[in-house]
Protein backbone atom coordinates (compact mmCIF):
# COMPACT_ATOMS: atom_id res chain seq x y z
CA UNK A 1 0.00 0.00 0.00
CA UNK A 2 1.33 3.41 -0.95
CA UNK A 3 -0.36 5.34 1.89
CA UNK A 4 -1.24 4.85 5.53
CA UNK A 5 -4.78 4.10 6.65
CA UNK A 6 -6.20 5.13 10.04
CA UNK A 7 -9.59 5.47 11.72
CA UNK A 8 -11.41 8.27 13.58
CA UNK A 9 -14.18 7.49 16.06
CA UNK A 10 -16.53 9.87 17.90
CA UNK A 11 -18.10 7.20 20.17
CA UNK A 12 -21.67 7.83 18.96
CA UNK A 13 -24.46 6.87 21.37
CA UNK A 14 -27.33 5.23 19.51
CA UNK A 15 -30.97 5.12 20.43
CA UNK A 16 -31.81 2.88 23.38
CA UNK A 17 -28.19 2.53 24.51
CA UNK A 18 -26.00 4.34 27.00
CA UNK A 19 -22.53 5.82 26.90
CA UNK A 20 -21.00 2.62 28.30
CA UNK A 21 -22.19 0.65 25.25
CA UNK A 22 -20.86 3.30 22.87
CA UNK A 23 -17.47 3.25 24.57
CA UNK A 24 -17.31 -0.56 24.48
CA UNK A 25 -17.85 -0.29 20.73
CA UNK A 26 -15.00 2.22 20.51
CA UNK A 27 -12.69 -0.26 22.24
CA UNK A 28 -13.79 -3.00 19.83
CA UNK A 29 -13.15 -0.69 16.89
CA UNK A 30 -9.63 0.13 18.10
CA UNK A 31 -8.84 -3.55 18.56
CA UNK A 32 -10.19 -4.43 15.13
CA UNK A 33 -8.25 -1.58 13.51
CA UNK A 34 -5.09 -2.89 15.18
CA UNK A 35 -5.80 -6.47 14.06
CA UNK A 36 -6.22 -5.33 10.45
CA UNK A 37 -3.03 -3.29 10.40
CA UNK A 38 -4.37 0.26 10.56
CA UNK A 39 -1.67 2.78 11.40
CA UNK A 40 -3.51 4.72 14.12
CA UNK A 41 -6.87 5.07 15.87
CA UNK A 42 -8.09 8.49 16.97
CA UNK A 43 -10.90 9.71 19.21
CA UNK A 44 -12.57 13.11 19.05
CA UNK A 45 -13.55 15.82 21.55
CA UNK A 46 -17.15 17.03 21.66
CA UNK A 47 -18.90 18.90 24.46
CA UNK A 48 -22.50 19.02 25.68
CA UNK A 49 -23.53 16.47 23.05
CA UNK A 50 -25.93 13.78 24.34
CA UNK A 51 -25.30 11.61 21.28
CA UNK A 52 -21.50 11.45 21.62
CA UNK A 53 -19.49 9.93 24.49
CA UNK A 54 -16.14 11.44 23.50
CA UNK A 55 -15.88 14.53 25.70
CA UNK A 56 -12.36 13.82 27.03
CA UNK A 57 -9.98 12.20 24.53
CA UNK A 58 -7.07 12.11 26.99
CA UNK A 59 -8.98 9.83 29.34
CA UNK A 60 -10.22 7.58 26.55
CA UNK A 61 -6.76 7.37 24.96
CA UNK A 62 -5.29 5.99 28.18
CA UNK A 63 -7.91 3.25 28.31
CA UNK A 64 -7.50 2.37 24.62
CA UNK A 65 -3.74 2.12 25.00
CA UNK A 66 -4.27 -0.44 27.76
CA UNK A 67 -6.68 -2.42 25.56
CA UNK A 68 -4.36 -2.58 22.51
CA UNK A 69 -0.73 -3.52 21.93
CA UNK A 70 0.73 -1.97 18.78
CA UNK A 71 -1.51 0.58 17.08
CA UNK A 72 -0.93 4.30 17.72
CA UNK A 73 -3.75 5.91 19.70
CA UNK A 74 -4.44 9.63 19.63
CA UNK A 75 -6.68 12.66 19.68
CA UNK A 76 -8.49 13.97 16.68
CA UNK A 77 -8.23 16.35 18.36
CA UNK A 78 -7.76 18.17 21.65
CA UNK A 79 -9.43 21.61 21.41
CA UNK A 80 -6.53 23.68 22.66
CA UNK A 81 -8.36 26.98 23.11
CA UNK A 82 -10.03 25.62 26.26
CA UNK A 83 -6.88 24.51 28.05
CA UNK A 84 -3.44 25.37 29.33
CA UNK A 85 -0.78 24.30 26.84
CA UNK A 86 1.31 23.20 29.82
CA UNK A 87 -1.41 20.87 31.13
CA UNK A 88 -2.01 19.34 27.68
CA UNK A 89 1.74 18.67 27.43
CA UNK A 90 1.74 17.01 30.86
CA UNK A 91 -1.20 14.81 29.90
CA UNK A 92 0.36 13.60 26.67
CA UNK A 93 3.86 13.22 28.07
CA UNK A 94 2.34 10.99 30.74
CA UNK A 95 0.47 8.95 28.11
CA UNK A 96 3.65 8.68 26.04
CA UNK A 97 5.53 7.46 29.11
CA UNK A 98 2.90 4.76 29.67
CA UNK A 99 3.00 3.63 26.02
CA UNK A 100 6.20 4.91 24.37
CA UNK A 101 5.99 5.40 20.63
CA UNK A 102 2.23 4.83 20.44
CA UNK A 103 0.74 8.21 21.39
CA UNK A 104 -0.50 10.83 18.90
CA UNK A 105 -1.25 14.39 19.97
CA UNK A 106 -3.71 15.90 17.50
CA UNK A 107 -4.70 19.51 18.12
CA UNK A 108 -7.78 21.31 16.79
CA UNK A 109 -8.66 24.98 16.69
CA UNK A 110 -12.44 24.53 16.84
CA UNK A 111 -14.41 24.74 20.13
CA UNK A 112 -15.87 21.23 19.87
CA UNK A 113 -19.28 22.50 20.92
CA UNK A 114 -21.62 25.47 21.00
CA UNK A 115 -20.98 28.73 22.94
CA UNK A 116 -22.69 27.49 26.11
CA UNK A 117 -20.11 24.72 26.58
CA UNK A 118 -17.26 27.03 25.59
CA UNK A 119 -18.29 29.47 28.32
CA UNK A 120 -18.41 26.62 30.83
CA UNK A 121 -14.95 25.40 29.83
CA UNK A 122 -13.39 28.87 29.85
CA UNK A 123 -15.38 30.49 32.66
CA UNK A 124 -12.39 30.69 35.04
CA UNK A 125 -10.16 32.39 32.45
CA UNK A 126 -9.57 36.10 32.02
CA UNK A 127 -10.26 36.45 28.26
CA UNK A 128 -7.93 39.46 28.03
CA UNK A 129 -4.99 37.27 29.12
CA UNK A 130 -5.70 34.23 26.97
CA UNK A 131 -2.96 33.86 24.34
CA UNK A 132 -3.68 33.47 20.66
CA UNK A 133 -4.03 29.96 19.27
CA UNK A 134 -0.69 30.31 17.45
CA UNK A 135 1.02 31.28 20.71
CA UNK A 136 -0.64 28.40 22.58
CA UNK A 137 0.50 25.93 19.94
CA UNK A 138 4.07 27.26 20.04
CA UNK A 139 4.09 26.90 23.84
CA UNK A 140 2.73 23.36 23.59
CA UNK A 141 5.39 22.47 21.04
CA UNK A 142 8.16 23.72 23.35
CA UNK A 143 6.80 21.78 26.32
CA UNK A 144 6.49 18.57 24.29
CA UNK A 145 10.01 19.00 22.94
CA UNK A 146 11.35 19.65 26.46
CA UNK A 147 12.57 23.12 25.59
CA UNK A 148 12.39 26.17 27.86
CA UNK A 149 13.42 29.79 27.44
CA UNK A 150 14.34 30.31 31.11
CA UNK A 151 17.71 31.98 31.68
CA UNK A 152 18.34 30.28 35.05
CA UNK A 153 17.80 26.68 36.23
CA UNK A 154 15.56 27.93 39.04
CA UNK A 155 13.08 29.33 36.53
CA UNK A 156 13.01 26.32 34.26
CA UNK A 157 9.53 24.93 33.57
CA UNK A 158 9.15 21.43 32.10
CA UNK A 159 6.13 19.23 31.42
CA UNK A 160 7.02 16.07 33.32
CA UNK A 161 7.25 13.14 33.04
CA UNK A 162 9.75 13.07 30.16
CA UNK A 163 8.77 10.14 27.92
CA UNK A 164 11.39 8.07 26.09
CA UNK A 165 9.64 9.01 22.84
CA UNK A 166 7.72 12.27 22.49
CA UNK A 167 4.11 12.11 21.28
CA UNK A 168 3.65 12.38 17.53
CA UNK A 169 2.27 15.85 16.80
CA UNK A 170 -0.52 16.70 14.32
CA UNK A 171 -2.37 19.95 13.66
CA UNK A 172 -5.92 19.60 12.35
CA UNK A 173 -7.24 22.28 10.01
CA UNK A 174 -8.79 23.21 6.68
CA UNK A 175 -6.96 26.37 5.63
CA UNK A 176 -3.57 27.34 4.17
CA UNK A 177 -2.90 29.36 7.34
CA UNK A 178 -3.25 26.27 9.53
CA UNK A 179 -1.14 24.27 7.10
CA UNK A 180 1.68 26.83 7.20
CA UNK A 181 1.51 26.96 11.00
CA UNK A 182 1.91 23.19 11.20
CA UNK A 183 4.87 23.29 8.82
CA UNK A 184 6.56 26.10 10.76
CA UNK A 185 6.61 23.92 13.89
CA UNK A 186 7.59 20.73 12.09
CA UNK A 187 4.21 19.13 12.82
CA UNK A 188 2.26 16.77 10.60
CA UNK A 189 -0.89 18.32 9.13
CA UNK A 190 -4.38 16.81 8.86
CA UNK A 191 -6.73 18.43 6.37
CA UNK A 192 -10.36 18.05 7.51
CA UNK A 193 -11.78 16.84 4.22
CA UNK A 194 -14.68 15.17 6.04
CA UNK A 195 -15.85 18.70 6.85
CA UNK A 196 -14.83 20.66 3.75
CA UNK A 197 -13.92 18.41 0.84
CA UNK A 198 -13.96 20.93 -2.01
CA UNK A 199 -11.09 19.68 -4.18
CA UNK A 200 -9.53 23.06 -4.91
CA UNK A 201 -9.46 23.88 -1.19
CA UNK A 202 -7.79 20.55 -0.40
CA UNK A 203 -5.22 21.07 -3.14
CA UNK A 204 -4.41 24.67 -2.18
CA UNK A 205 -4.08 23.87 1.52
CA UNK A 206 -1.87 20.81 1.12
CA UNK A 207 0.26 22.66 -1.43
CA UNK A 208 0.71 25.48 1.11
CA UNK A 209 1.83 22.90 3.67
CA UNK A 210 4.41 21.38 1.33
CA UNK A 211 5.64 24.79 0.14
CA UNK A 212 6.20 25.84 3.76
CA UNK A 213 8.40 22.80 4.39
CA UNK A 214 5.77 20.39 5.74
CA UNK A 215 6.72 16.75 5.43
CA UNK A 216 3.70 14.59 6.37
CA UNK A 217 0.23 15.34 5.02
CA UNK A 218 -2.88 13.50 6.16
CA UNK A 219 -6.35 13.78 4.64
CA UNK A 220 -9.44 13.06 6.76
CA UNK A 221 -12.23 11.61 4.62
CA UNK A 222 -15.72 10.28 5.24
CA UNK A 223 -16.07 6.75 3.86
CA UNK A 224 -19.29 4.86 3.23
CA UNK A 225 -18.26 1.34 2.25
CA UNK A 226 -20.30 -1.81 1.74
CA UNK A 227 -20.07 -5.08 -0.15
CA UNK A 228 -21.22 -3.47 -3.42
CA UNK A 229 -21.54 0.07 -4.80
CA UNK A 230 -25.33 -0.30 -4.70
CA UNK A 231 -25.32 -1.36 -1.05
CA UNK A 232 -23.12 1.62 -0.13
CA UNK A 233 -25.46 4.02 -1.90
CA UNK A 234 -28.39 2.63 0.09
CA UNK A 235 -26.80 3.31 3.48
CA UNK A 236 -28.11 6.23 5.54
CA UNK A 237 -25.37 8.75 6.34
CA UNK A 238 -25.03 11.92 8.39
CA UNK A 239 -23.08 13.89 5.83
CA UNK A 240 -24.23 17.53 5.83
CA UNK A 241 -21.93 20.25 7.18
CA UNK A 242 -22.57 23.97 7.73
CA UNK A 243 -20.10 26.80 8.32
CA UNK A 244 -21.17 29.57 10.70
CA UNK A 245 -19.37 32.93 10.62
CA UNK A 246 -20.35 35.49 13.25
CA UNK A 247 -19.19 39.08 13.50
CA UNK A 248 -16.27 39.41 15.90
CA UNK A 249 -16.23 35.69 16.73
CA UNK A 250 -14.77 32.38 15.69
CA UNK A 251 -16.12 30.59 12.63
CA UNK A 252 -17.20 27.00 13.30
CA UNK A 253 -18.48 23.95 11.43
CA UNK A 254 -21.63 22.16 12.60
CA UNK A 255 -23.72 19.24 11.39
CA UNK A 256 -27.05 20.90 10.61
CA UNK A 257 -28.65 24.24 9.86
CA UNK A 258 -30.53 24.02 13.17
CA UNK A 259 -27.21 23.67 15.00
CA UNK A 260 -25.89 26.65 13.06
CA UNK A 261 -28.83 28.81 14.13
CA UNK A 262 -28.47 27.59 17.73
CA UNK A 263 -24.80 28.58 17.65
CA UNK A 264 -25.81 32.07 16.54
CA UNK A 265 -28.43 32.30 19.30
CA UNK A 266 -26.05 31.17 22.05
CA UNK A 267 -23.36 33.54 20.80
CA UNK A 268 -25.83 36.45 20.81
CA UNK A 269 -24.68 37.43 17.34
CA UNK A 270 -26.61 40.09 15.44
CA UNK A 271 -24.65 39.64 12.22
CA UNK A 272 -23.80 36.20 10.88
CA UNK A 273 -23.46 34.07 7.77
CA UNK A 274 -24.30 30.38 7.32
CA UNK A 275 -23.19 28.38 4.30
CA UNK A 276 -23.39 24.68 3.55
CA UNK A 277 -20.08 22.88 3.03
CA UNK A 278 -19.43 19.87 0.83
CA UNK A 279 -17.68 17.16 2.86
CA UNK A 280 -15.50 14.66 1.05
CA UNK A 281 -17.59 11.46 1.19
CA UNK A 282 -16.32 8.39 -0.64
CA UNK A 283 -19.03 5.81 -1.33
CA UNK A 284 -18.81 2.36 -2.81
CA UNK A 285 -17.51 -1.16 -2.59
CA UNK A 286 -14.07 -1.79 -1.07
CA UNK A 287 -12.56 -1.75 -4.57
CA UNK A 288 -14.29 1.52 -5.49
CA UNK A 289 -13.25 3.20 -2.24
CA UNK A 290 -9.66 2.00 -2.57
CA UNK A 291 -9.47 3.33 -6.14
CA UNK A 292 -10.66 6.78 -5.00
CA UNK A 293 -8.16 6.83 -2.13
CA UNK A 294 -5.43 6.01 -4.64
CA UNK A 295 -6.59 8.87 -6.87
CA UNK A 296 -6.55 11.35 -4.00
CA UNK A 297 -3.16 10.06 -2.87
CA UNK A 298 -1.62 10.72 -6.28
CA UNK A 299 -3.50 14.00 -6.84
CA UNK A 300 -2.67 15.65 -3.51
CA UNK A 301 0.45 13.79 -2.38
CA UNK A 302 -1.36 12.43 0.68
CA UNK A 303 0.77 10.28 2.97
CA UNK A 304 -2.11 8.92 5.02
CA UNK A 305 -5.91 8.89 5.25
CA UNK A 306 -7.92 9.19 8.46
CA UNK A 307 -11.28 7.54 7.85
CA UNK A 308 -14.46 8.88 9.46
CA UNK A 309 -17.50 6.62 9.06
CA UNK A 310 -20.68 8.77 8.84
CA UNK A 311 -23.07 5.78 8.76
CA UNK A 312 -25.43 6.02 11.72
CA UNK A 313 -25.33 2.27 12.49
CA UNK A 314 -22.44 1.66 14.88
CA UNK A 315 -22.17 -2.03 14.01
CA UNK A 316 -21.40 -1.00 10.44
CA UNK A 317 -18.24 0.77 11.62
CA UNK A 318 -16.73 -2.60 12.56
CA UNK A 319 -17.62 -3.97 9.15
CA UNK A 320 -16.18 -0.89 7.44
CA UNK A 321 -12.76 -1.58 8.96
CA UNK A 322 -12.89 -5.11 7.58
CA UNK A 323 -13.90 -3.91 4.11
CA UNK A 324 -11.10 -1.32 3.98
CA UNK A 325 -8.51 -3.79 5.24
CA UNK A 326 -9.54 -6.37 2.64
CA UNK A 327 -9.20 -3.84 -0.16
CA UNK A 328 -5.81 -2.69 1.12
CA UNK A 329 -4.49 -6.26 1.24
CA UNK A 330 -5.73 -6.87 -2.30
CA UNK A 331 -3.93 -3.74 -3.50
CA UNK A 332 -0.71 -4.75 -1.77
CA UNK A 333 -0.88 -8.20 -3.34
Amino acid sequence: MTFGLSFLDKSPIHENEGAAAALRRTVALAQKAEYHGFRRFWVAEHHNSPKLASSSPEVLIGYLLAQTKRISIGSGGVMLQHYSAYKVAENFNLLASLAPGRVDLGIGKAPGGLPISTRALQGAYDPTRRPSFDAQLADLDRFIRGEDAATTPEDRLSAYPSPPTAPNRFLLGASPESARLAASLGWSFVYAGHINGEENAVSATLAAYRDAGGTYAVLAVAVVVAETDQAAEALDVEGRRFRVEIEGGQGVNVGSELQALEYVRQAGAASYRIEERSPLIIRGSPTTVQAELQRLHHLHGVDEFIVDCPVSDGAHHLKAIEYLATASRALAA
